[in-house]
């Protein structure tokens, strides 16, 4: 059976007006399945902003239809809503607030009656419990970041998205963020990511999605993302320079990394390496130094936002 989907688009466009509109959402499907960890990768200006912000009240569709845990953002706005909690880019704060405050009002704003605020453990959880009673203005941007890890969580969603949740953290705050992070995965909540940092949704996320230029251009489980290109590459450095690829190499899809480093692409199913190893011995040259890279995530992403567009958002 089909698992259930935590957030469901269907057709889901947005155009933003004005002397040049522009289509940030192109009619774009996708569905997030209750329990994952899902990761939604873009380069700038993909759309995944607007996407988020669709789902958060913060920006009306153009057209299409979106659902929150069953709940249709237009037919049911204050229950899909409350099925969500996004940890936003911006760190943006009511300087006069203190972490304290800033929780309970959030709380409040929610309906969440006073006996079953949480407000002490979610300080605690995210280590700010000796700054409660500090203006938010005096915190650092890391203490920031994790005040807003902790706001969104107040009404104990089940979907939490996170967009570029570590852009400018360090590596302690980091680790700390994906520690949290994986506890709520594993107490069942929903994980929806964005992030620049390729290798953390390759390690975090369960389910990967890329959109470019408004389009979603794929959408699989990770590891299944990871097989697609059956590639590996073969660097080999020489002892002397090369000013052109030797004959040797036509076969290949070889390039020259410098005049002294030769790159050359591989299938990991076939008997190329073994082949390159011949073609290095036909071709009489030096060689100092071999080793091979495998494919990542961050391969497969360039190829897929490489493609050409049209009406780009």
């Amino acid at each position: 059976m089909t698992a259930p989907s935590a957030i469901c688009v269907r057709s889901l466009e947005k155009t933003y007006g004005g002397p040049a509109p522009k289509r940030a959402l192109k009619g774009i499907d996708l569905d997030i399945t209750q329990g994952s960890m899902f990761g939604l990768l873009g380069p700038n200006g993909a759309g995944k902003s607007t996407f988020i912000n669709i789902l958060a009240g913060l920006v009306n569709k153009t057209s299409g239809s979106a659902s929150i845990w069953g709940f249709d953002i237009d037919a049911h706005p204050r229950n899909a809503r409350a099925s969500i909690g996004v940890v936003p880019q911006e760190l943006v704060f009511d300087a006069f607030f203190t972490p304290w405050e800033m929780l309970e009002v959030q709380a409040g704003m929610y309906g969440v009656p006073k006996a079953e605020r949480r407000t002490e453990e979610l300080l605690r959880v995210v280590q700010l419990w000796d700054k409660r009673d500090a203006y938010s203005r005096t915190l650092s941007g890391g203490m920031k970041r994790r005040l807003l890890v902790a706001k969104a969580l107040v009404h104990t969603p089940p979907v939490l998205i996170l967009d570029e949740p570590t852009a400018g953290v360090d590596i302690e705050l980091r680790q700390l963020l994906w520690t949290y992070v994986r506890e709520l995965h594993a107490r069942g909540t929903t994980i929806v990511l964005t992030t620049h940092y390729l290798e953390e949704a390759q390690e975090l996320c369960d389910t990967i999605a890329i959109i470019n230029h408004g389009d979603v251009v794929c959408c699989e489980p990770t590891t299944q993302l990871l097989a697609r290109i059956d590639e590996k590459e073969i660097l080999v450095d020489l002892e002397s320079d090369l000013d052109q690829i030797p004959a040797d190499f036509a076969r290949f899809r070889a390039r020259l990394d410098g005049p002294r480093r030769l790159a050359v692409q591989v299938s990991r199913k076939g008997n190329d390496v073994g082949a390159v190893l011949s073609a290095l011995s036909a071709s009489g040259l030096g060689v100092r130094d071999l080793s091979t890279n495998d494919t990542d995530l961050e391969d497969i992403f360039l190829q897929l936002t490489r493609a050409p567009h049209n009406d780009a958002a």
